[in-house]
């Protein structure tokens, strides 16, 4: 607190009675920060308050006149990582850029470090909780000075330990959100409860109390802003006519919102740590899980080829039929909810015979009894690599062939087209869609009979082929690929 106490003020700002500094680097016994401009670079100190942010630049001798960033003002701003690096090449994850309306081009200010990106994180995470502290007390219309002081004082204290704790703990500094409230409410489940019940405590608040905010800050000999004498006076004798059970009442259900929002952020925390487990299996591995859990899709997927290839007569017969009642009689709402029941059926049959007890984990065997050769990694990953190729190429080429219809480049092609839509359309507004489907189940049941197969097996190949000899057909528009960007007129 003593060293904020001493830090010397931006030059050229008159810092307000209720701002009061909370990190400065950039000087001559802290580490470098850089601002860039374009193409250029700019050393400087970088300070921050619990209102703004300001940057000066070196000069020759002294600093230059400070750069103020409003943090307090209720606009469209934000505040993003981002890298730099020569050229504009993203080398160097180190940076912080500051967007506002007000600015035509967004501040950039690189932490440079050696190894980590320690110094930037930390930066990020006090001027978003500036930010958060503004946009809570602008969102819950906190109005009076002593309510907004001490949310103000609270986010001090808690920049104050952080700073306290990264002192203690340079080797492996604890992350910034579990000291900073609003980071902190920002990233759990359930955490605009408590900050909802946090706005209604503030209204019960009086700065007279010795574990408050604000008596905390004034044991610690900072000092209080002028506004507030008159409104503390005041305050204090109406919080004498509140009554005690109501404010036991808000501590209450605010020490609810907590412990709910810590429970949940417990859960969740767990299941991220899983979700990184898998993440950091590999993409291979990961590939195999991903085989594994799709082996219950597999056998529907299975079971639904059988019944279109007749393997089983009767189940096809009874399948089709049941889907064309449902379509005429319309039930298709009651058939999803029928489908609804019968997943919860099996959910509660699953915790009936305690299968979560008895499959605690689903294993994946990777092992095989042939270990491949560098060679063969190197040749399945070559003709991975072709295949992608091939069927971006074949997606460019479907592209280029559909604009080459859409805007007649191909005439004949186009009129077909046209005509065949309009033939659509006229069916769509003329036949009941129902019976539409009913038409496509039926087509389907008899073409994918053996007997219709064995019927019209020529007739069935002669259309395929020339639907694809129409399709090779039709002209892709050209394309040209340029490397710079067209000049575009104002």
């Amino acid at each position: 607190m003593r060293h904020l106490q001493k830090q010397a003020k931006p030059k050229g700002i008159e810092l307000a009675d209720d701002e009061f500094i909370l990190h400065v680097e950039g000087t001559a016994t802290s580490q470098r920060v850089v601002r860039h401009i374009g193409g250029s670079s700019w050393p400087g100190r970088l300070t921050l308050t619990n209102c703004a942010l300001y940057f000066e630049a070196s000069g020759v001798i002294n600093y230059e006149d400070a750069l103020k960033i409003d943090l307090s003002r209720k606009i469209d701003h934000s505040v993003k990582p981002v890298a730099t690096g020569p050229w504009g090449a993203p080398l160097f994850d180190k940076a912080i850029i500051y967007k506002s309306p007000d600015l035509q081009e967004g501040v950039l200010l690189e932490f440079p470090e050696i190894t980590s990106s320690t110094r930037r994180d930390h930066w990020l995470a006090l001027i978003k909780e500036i930010l958060l502290m503004h946009n809570f007390l602008s969102d819950f219309k906190v109005e009076c000075p002593i309510q907004a002081w001490e949310m103000h004082a609270r986010t001090i204290l808690s920049i104050i330990r952080l700073h306290a704790a990264r002192e203690m703990l340079r080797i492996a500094p604890p992350s910034p959100t579990e000291f900073l409230i609003f980071s902190l409410y920002e990233e759990l489940p359930k955490g605009d409860y408590v900050l909802e019940q946090l706005a209604q405590s503030l209204k019960r608040v009086n700065s007279g109390q010795p574990c408050s905010a604000s008596s905390i800050l004034r044991k610690l000999n900072l000092p209080e802003p002028n506004v507030l004498s008159l409104e503390a006076k005041i305050e204090s004798e109406v919080s004498e006519t509140i009554a005690v059970g109501k404010d036991d009442d808000n501590k209450t259900s605010l020490e609810t919102a907590i412990n709910q929002a810590r429970k949940e952020g417990r859960g969740v925390a767990k299941a991220r740590a899983v979700m990184e487990g898998l993440k950091e299996e590999g993409i291979g591995e990961n590939a195999t899980i991903l085989t594994e859990l799709l082996k219950p899709l597999r056998s529907v997927f299975l079971w639904f080829r059988e019944i279109l290839s007749w393997e089983r007569p009767a189940t096809t017969l009874l399948v089709f039929a049941a889907i064309i009642l449902i379509v005429y009689k319309e039930w298709i709402g009651k058939a999803l909810s029928a489908g609804l029941l019968l997943v919860v059926a099996n959910m509660i049959r699953a915790r009936q015979e305690r299968l979560k007890d008895k499959q605690k984990e689903i294993v994946v065997c990777t092992g095989s009894d042939h270990t491949p050769s560098t060679r063969e990694n190197i040749v399945s990953a070559q003709y991975g690599f072709l295949t992608v190729r091939e069927i971006i190429k074949e997606a460019n080429v479907t592209i280029l062939k559909l604009h080459s219809v859409l805007v007649s480049r191909a005439h004949k092609h186009a009129n077909t087209v046209m005509l065949a839509m309009i033939g659509l359309a006229i069916m769509f507004a003329v036949i009941p869609f129902k019976y539409l489907i009913i038409a496509v189940v039926f087509h389907s049941m008899i073409t994918t009979s053996p007997l219709a197969k064995h019927m019209v097996n020529n007739q069935g190949g002669d259309r395929d082929r020339r639907l694809k000899e129409w399709w090779e057909s039709i002209p892709p528009t050209p394309i040209r690929v340029i490397n710079e960007a067209p000049v575009s007129p104002k």
